[in-house]
């Protein structure tokens, strides 16, 4: 793929995922826009990064936000969400609905609204990739609700993929990537984690952005993949 005349939005991009794609994409040579909610962070984590890389600072569970966004672009190419939410974890008799509902709203919604808002800005043989998490595809206590969200998600690919023809959709689905995302919690327990997920990975050793984001550059640039998600997990779905 000539990189050079394709223009990439990636939502979620100033941290994590989101930002190891924009400077996986960036040093190819994509056109890429970063869309951050915090200006500043934006501005931060963009400022290291070469090539033809601009930042906007918008809410994405903002749907009129979205709209503007989308209408005052222009043509893009590919499209790429890697919004989160931290709630919805803990064992399903102890869950707090509520925060579920809050998940919810951080991942899964806005990535429906966004994907829906900049239909008619993509290119019509174009991509668009969603996020998900390997929590979909296991069966892990204390997981339910994540993979309740991750899971109403990757329901829809294959579906979007033929509704939405030629017009790709694909998917990327990480296990336990060492981000941000993991600074919710204790210090403590993130490193107990990450060192019992090193311990018994296949690939002995937890994920890191870039890794993901190979995945998403992959399906971006491979025009015969639609309808997939792939799982970039380490092996976690296998244990």
């Amino acid at each position: 793929m000539d990189w050079q005349n394709q223009k990439v939005v990636v939502l979620g991009g100033s941290s994590g995922i989101g930002l190891a794609t924009v400077t996986r994409l960036a040093a190819a040579g994509a056109s890429v826009v970063a869309v951050g909610r915090d200006r500043r962070k934006l501005v931060d984590a963009l400022s290291g990064i070469g090539g033809p890389v601009t930042g906007e600072a918008l809410d994405c569970t903002d749907r009129p936000a979205l709209e503007r966004f989308f209408g005052g672009l222009g043509r893009i190419d590919h499209l790429v969400m890697t919004l989160s939410g931290g709630e919805g974890a803990g064992p399903f008799a102890e869950l707090d609905l509520a925060a579920l509902r809050r998940g919810f709203e951080a991942k899964f919604w806005p990535q429906l609204d966004a994907a829906q808002t900049a239909l008619p800005t993509l290119r019509r043989d174009g991509s668009l990739t969603f996020v998900t998490a390997i929590s979909a595809r296991i069966a892990n206590p204390g997981t339910a609700g994540l993979g309740a969200i991750n899971g109403a998600l990757e329901s829809m690919i294959g579906t979007l993929a033929r509704e939405l023809a030629p017009l790709r959709v694909n998917a990327v689905s990480p296990g336990v990537i060492d981000t941000s995302w993991w600074d919710r919690v204790p210090a403590s327990m993130k490193t107990e984690l990450f060192r019992q997920q090193s311990e018994t990975l296949p690939v002995r050793r937890v994920g890191h952005a870039d890794d993901v984001a190979h995945a998403l550059q992959f399906l971006l640039e491979n025009t015969f993949m639609t309808g997939a998600v792939i799982e970039c997990d380490g092996g976690l779905r296998l244990l």
